[in-house]
Parts: structure tokens; C-alpha cells; sequence
């Protein structure tokens, strides 16, 4: 079973990054071809990047990174949820990506933005660091306005063309992800650590 992490990507206080999460979890929750987990970055409590090392080296010293590497070495492919800041990501994506190499190598990755421009600039900004980390990002991706698919720029209501855009990048990570899981068939399985945080909401596969 292929497995794709829904990524929240933003920790500010009243964030739509949540809401937007779980409607592509609901979109995905149909599918049979592979399973879906919500993967909160609040969830983990990653400070700014406090590691020593250099991430590339894969000598994770902190309790937190442990537990972060740990949930992303799970999944074969991810889905980044997020919002437009002065034309690029959320700073607390941006420091949960640079947390972690190896962990997110040789995988596949799908993005839903949202902002006055529909996120389309975060998401370019997110294309150019899954380059450096060697994740294949699908051509497909999903553009939210907070003009017109959130009430007052508050309530998230999507117009439901949005979901056919879902299903499209959804298939190609899937396929992406499948594509490239044999690169990965020698790594050797990342340790869990005791602080593991609680598993997000899952759609999808047997568990």
C-alpha cells in the first residue's frame, strides 16, 4: 500500500491550514489506491532548526527531530497544505522541511495553496526546495483564493470545481509515489521514539 501524509502546514493561531487539510482527507477518503494520514506539524513542537548537524547527515540529536523523522520516514509521498506569506511558504513548513533529509528522498509530492493569489507563489517557493531534496512534485496542484472559496476570508468553503483539481494531483502523487518506492527498497527502517506523537486522521488501506 502506497502511504501519502496530508501535510498542515502552518502553526498560526487561527490558522485555515487545518480546515484545508481535512477537506483533502474527506476528497480522499474515496480512493482505494493507497492510504492517507493528516500529519500536523504542531503536532511535533520543532523550535527553530536546533540541530547541530547538518540535516543531510542524518545525526539527529534532539528528542523532537527523532519523532519527526520517524512520521515522515513512514510515508511514500505527501500532500503540503499552505498558506501564502510575502510570496512563499509559512516559515514553520519551511523550518519542519529543513529538520530532516534522507527521510523525505526519492518520494512524491502534491501541494494545495491558498492565499489572496490562491498560494500559487508558496507553491512555487515549495517546488524549488523539493528539488534540492530530491521529491518529484507532480505538475498537478490546487489553488484556493480566499476571495472566493473562504466566507469573509474566514470560513473555508471551496467552490467544488476544486475538487476535481484534488483528485487530479492526488492520482499523479499516487503514481509518483509508486513509481519511486523501489529506490527506496535498501533503506533501513527508521527507529520510533517513545514521544511519538499520536497518529493524525487516517483514510485509506487496513489498519
Amino acid at each position: 500500500m502506497i502511504n501519502i501524509a496530508i501535510i498542515v502546514g502552518s502553526t498560526r493561531p487561527g490558522r485555515k491550514a487545518l480546515d484545508v487539510a481535512r477537506w483533502v482527507m474527506e476528497c480522499a477518503g474515496t480512493r482505494g489506491d493507497a492510504a492517507f494520514e493528516l500529519v500536523d506539524i504542531q503536532d511535533f513542537q520543532l523550535p527553530l532548526l536546533d540541530e547541530p548537524v547538518p540535516p543531510s547527515m542524518g545525526q539527529y540529536s534532539q528528542p523532537h527531530t527523532r519523532a519527526w523523522a520517524a512520521k515522515i520516514a513512514e510515508f511514500d509521498g505527501f500532500v503540503f497544505v499552505t498558506p501564502e506569506y510575502n510570496h512563499a511558504t509559512s516559515g514553520a513548513l519551511k523550518n519542519a522541511i529543513d529538520y530532516l533529509y534522507k527521510e523525505w528522498n526519492n518520494k512524491a509530492a502534491g501541494f494545495v495553496g491558498y492565499g489572496s493569489a490562491g498560494g500559487s507563489r508558496a507553491i512555487e517557493n515549495l517546488r524549488l526546495v523539493m528539488g534540492e531534496l530530491m521529491v518529484a512534485d507532480v505538475r498537478a496542484q490546487v489553488m484556493l483564493s480566499l476571495f472566493t472559496d473562504f466566507e469573509n476570508f474566514t470560513a473555508f468553503n471551496p467552490a467544488e470545481h476544486h475538487e476535481r483539481s484534488v483528485e487530479i494531483m492526488l492520482d499523479q502523487v499516487v503514481q509518483w509515489a509508486g513509481a519511486l518506492k523501489p529506490l527506496r527498497k535498501d533503506d533501513p527502517p527508521v527507529p520510533v521514539p517513545d514521544n511519538m506523537p499520536p497518529r493524525g486522521e487516517r483514510v485509506g488501506g487496513s489498519y
